[in-house]
């Protein structure tokens, strides 16, 4: 393989690049409003929690109960409630998503020792919000009668739990979803990219230039991949700085080893997006084909959107296939854990082997004749 025409075919690929500004604007403006746009529209927080309220005791302890609620930052009490029958119409019309019940003679009974039930009825017509709201209603009343304890009533459970939240203190998720949106949009912008160059050549009529040339199919394919790689590596940087600087989102662990790794899953990306403009011939369709074959699996199989662990065993078996699931563990644990090669080693070695097989296929299905 000759250095020379090796340069020759990449300094080509990057005058026709230069000159596409459809290919440019994909290039670097993309990834930045992708990025933007899914990091503040994409959340799982759940917050201003429309909440109903019952109280049947309207004492001093009752009002402790619900300044906790209020301090909390989750929850919006809307109404106020007389009876518990009122609560069916309210969830019927989306009024509210949870109602709090709170039983006559709270404070008696937590005087006397006495355990109290604190009802918390949830709309559980969409679960992840209704699970995440029980999880905050529990959380908010074992900190309370804590407190009530130090305060000198015998309420029960007398075993308290203290937790502790490592790498996203805050319990943002954003944290978690920005570093993803980084594997994700990279995975489907080096696809599309490097979908477009061989069937650019098809369509314009200079398949006949090359071929008429002594490159050899692996010159071809490595030089036609090279400017991409740079600009891959450059939207790496300008992403990630976007979450560090726009979201907030913390960066603890070593840049050299997130360009290292960036490096062999964008290979494995470019030289997928190359055996699809190999296959397709056209502009059009391999577009279409590289959405469909990245896009998807990214989102839905990387564990981006979903936990892998919760899928079904054939869909988790087919996730192994999604090379994004292992980027996704490698800028999440950068990112958040600081992690070193040490933990990332499989995920690595996963990476370099879809950076193989990704070129492999790229070059053995390439042909320069034109028959």
């Amino acid at each position: 393989m000759s250095s020379t025409r090796l340069l020759a075919i990449a300094r080509k690929e990057t005058i026709q690049l230069r000159r596409d500004t459809r290919s440019l604007i994909l290039a670097f403006l993309l990834p930045v409003l992708l990025l933007v746009l899914f990091g503040y529209a994409i959340s799982w927080d759940v917050r201003n929690i429309r909440t109903a309220v019952l109280d049947g005791d309207r004492s001093a302890r009752s009002r402790e109960l619900l300044d906790a609620f209020r301090a909390s930052g989750y929850f919006t009490f809307v109404e106020g409630l007389e009876r518990p029958a009122q609560i069916g119409s309210l969830f019927d019309r989306g009024t509210v998503q949870m109602a709090l019940v709170i039983p006559p003679g709270l404070a008696a009974d937590l005087a006397a020792g006495r355990p109290v039930a604190i009802q918390a009825i949830v709309d559980g017509s969409d679960a992840n919000t209704a699970t995440i709201v029980l999880a905050y209603s529990e959380a908010i009343v074992r900190t309370w009668s804590s407190r009530v304890q130090l305060q000198g009533a015998t309420v029960q459970p007398p075993i308290t739990v203290e937790s502790r939240v490592w790498y996203n203190e805050e319990l943002r998720s954003r944290n978690m979803i920005v570093p993803g949106l980084v594997a994700v949009i990279m995975m489907i912008i080096a696809a599309l990219l490097t979908s477009l160059t061989i069937a650019r050549e098809w369509e314009r009529g200079t398949m006949e230039q090359l071929a008429a040339t002594p490159v050899s199919r692996t010159e071809v394919i490595l030089g036609k991949l090279l400017p991409y790689l740079a600009i891959g590596l450059a939207d790496v940087v300008v992403c990630s700085l976007l979450g560090v600087f726009l979201f907030d989102v913390p960066f603890r662990g070593s840049a050299a080893l997130l360009m290292v790794l960036s490096f062999f899953f964008l290979v494995g990306a470019l030289g997928l997006g190359i055996f699809i403009s190999v296959v397709a011939k056209s502009q059009v369709l391999a577009t279409q084909i590289a959405m469909v074959a990245t896009f998807l699996p990214a989102f839905l199989l990387s564990g981006f959107m979903f936990a892998i662990e919760v899928m079904p065993p054939a869909l988790r078996a087919v996730t192994w296939l999604i090379p994004a699931r292992y980027f996704l563990v490698v800028t999440r644990g950068i990112f958040l854990k600081g992690i070193g090669i040490e933990e990332l080693f499989v995920q690595g070695l996963l990476m370099v082997v879809f950076a193989m097989a990704g070129l492999s296929l790229a070059v053995l299905r390439f042909r320069k004749e034109l028959g």
